[in-house]
């Protein structure tokens, strides 16, 4: 307990050593008052004040100009523009990877994707990429006195060598701190389209056992390869494994008929288990990890959405995420629990067009900007691949407004553990730094001052420090479909103040900035961590 300011004022032919005397003598008297006259006060407020719930909803795919409150959509998200209004909008609000599994791995463990083999977008029979023991956000909460759930997309592999796919589904969040799930177990072009409750695929039936593989089961096994014509969604390039729900996957799969999902239902799905699972939880403190499909292939938004932004399926999907914050945030209110609700909405990577099927996404682009004046998107290092949208709001604690301080999903891990009152161990979350201050856009709070950005672990990186940017490609970007992204190999310097397009390389022009930030990369990569413990 912090002692009382106190100001004395001394004679100038006192001595100090008598002076200090006094002042400490003072300084116990008021001491013995304050915890005297406190004493009921504070036991009687530490009874009854809690810690905030935390909701973190993460995009799929979503890119910074993706949104109306960015000026560069033409799409309008009135419940995500009205969260932004409500908080603090960050214009310099980052991902940690440019793919799925990188930026999620690194958002619940604190540690940077490249550091960990087998980060990269994971297959449909993945194992477990965080294996149990890892500190994760949610073990950082649940040592908190947190109740804490995932609900939406995994992507993290589950199972101990590969998943049993007909029994028990573990290790998965589970073990690595959540209380609850509610999944889809991969991401929803690749196979299977069933859900995880916990440890098990729910309304399996025995008698229909689920097989998950790699190679066709059988030659007249229907694919998007044999039965091309009866798609609702066409494929462009590699998604033409097992069919289900008129779309063809990446992998192969049979059985389990009972619990396969409609793509169309996912979102709904997600926000009823979701708002079910605070409701049950309204009375103690808790941790919601809310994972959208949205706006991620195949783009197949529930009816109500469809055809409705003017923008092909992508459009639509925009619509039904920004739905999902909106029905999220009206639960939070309607329970009475939005001035005491930490929210975080952020996106898993920057934006990309077509991404494996034919759904409209280049021909009815029209004027909108996915990555509004960045460069790149899905896949890249360029800013449009990990500066996305990123919002925190707390009515009544976070100041409306905006931030350009730079902050990163991979330091909610620290942040949150600073917000309870947590001690990271010193091996764990290796890259997250605690920039709660900044987060709740605190006066004169600063965020991050350097950041790196990854792909999906072939070697490319981008480092951000202040306004420079170091871009180092090591190997062409395969997705001949990312949004301007043709660079070439070598490293490359970019000043973001006049250039944020990252379109002038300004490596000749200043030569020591840019062996400054190589050998900050170098050591960054090298270091093995960048959190200082504690």
């Amino acid at each position: 307990m912090s002692v009382l300011p106190i100001t004395m004022s001394m004679p100038r032919r006192q001595s100090i050593g008598h002076s200090l005397q006094k002042m400490a003598a003072l300084c116990l008297t008021l001491t013995a008052i304050y915890l005297t006259t406190h004493k009921h006060a504070d036991a009687q407020s530490s009874s009854t004040v809690r810690p905030p719930n935390i909701v973190v909803i993460i995009a799929d795919d979503l890119g910074y100009g993706d949104v109306s409150y960015s000026g560069y959509s033409a799409v309008e998200t009135p419940q995500i523009d009205r969260l932004a209004a409500e908080g603090c909008r960050f214009t310099s609000g980052y991902c940690s990877a440019a793919t799925c599994t990188p930026t999620r791995f690194s958002l619940l463990t604190g540690t940077y994707a490249f550091r960990v083999k087998g980060t990269g977008i994971a297959a449909p029979n993945a194992p477990a990429v965080i294996k149990p023991g890892t500190e994760t956000i949610a073990s950082v909460l649940k040592q908190a006195g947190y109740a804490t759930a995932a609900i939406g997309k995994w992507h993290l592999g589950l199972g101990e060598g590969s998943p049993d796919w007909n029994g028990e589904l573990k290790p998965g969040p589970l073990e690595i701190g959540f209380d609850h799930c509610f999944l889809l177990p991969t991401t929803n072009d690749r196979v299977p389209q069933v859900f995880v409750q916990d440890h098990r695929v729910p309304n399996l039936d025995p008698a229909d056992p689920l097989w998950v593989g790699n190679m066709q089961p059988s030659g007249d096994h229907p694919t998007g390869m044999s039965h091309r014509s009866s798609l609702k969604m066409d494929w462009s390039v590699g998604h033409n494994g097992t069919i289900h729900n008129g779309i063809s996957r990446i992998g192969y799969y049979t059985g389990g008929m009972k619990a396969r999902f409609r793509d169309e239902d996912l979102a709904d799905t997600w926000v009823q288990k979701s708002i079910a699972w605070m409701e049950t939880h309204r009375n103690q403190p808790f941790f919601l990890y809310f994972a959208a499909h949205d706006i991620h292939v195949p783009r197949i938004a529930h009816e109500r959405f469809q055809g409705k932004s003017g923008l092909g399926p992508r459009g639509d999907c925009i619509l039904e995420i920004d739905w999902c914050v909106g029905a999220l945030m009206d639960a939070l209110d309607r329970l009475q629990l939005a001035e005491n609700t930490l929210v975080v909405f952020c996106s898993d990577n920057g934006p990309v067009l077509d991404d494996g099927y034919r759904d409209d996404a280049v021909e009815k682009l029209g004027h909108h900007k996915p990555a509004g004046p960045y460069r790149g998107g899905k896949y890249s290092v360029y800013e449009g691949g990990t500066r996305t949208p990123f919002i925190t709001r707390w009515k009544g604690r976070i100041a409306p407004g905006e931030s350009d301080q730079m902050v990163c999903t991979i330091d909610l891990p620290a942040s949150m553990a600073a917000l309870t009152g947590q001690t990271l161990p010193v091996d764990a979350c290796l890259d997250s730094e605690n920039f709660l201050p900044a987060l709740l856009n605190q006066p004169g709070a600063k965020g991050r001052e350097t950041l790196l950005q990854q792909d999906n672990g072939g070697g490319n990186f981008g480092l951000r420090s202040g306004n420079w940017k170091l871009v180092r490609q090591k190997a062409r970007v395969q997705n001949k479909n990312v949004v301007n992204e043709r660079p070439a190999q070598g490293d490359h310097l970019y000043d973001l103040t006049k250039d944020p397009g990252e379109q002038h390389d300004v490596a000749a022009d200043h030569p020591e900035v840019l062996q400054r930030l190589q050998s900050q990369l170098d050591k960054i990569i090298a270091d093995g961590r960048t959190r200082v413990a504690q």
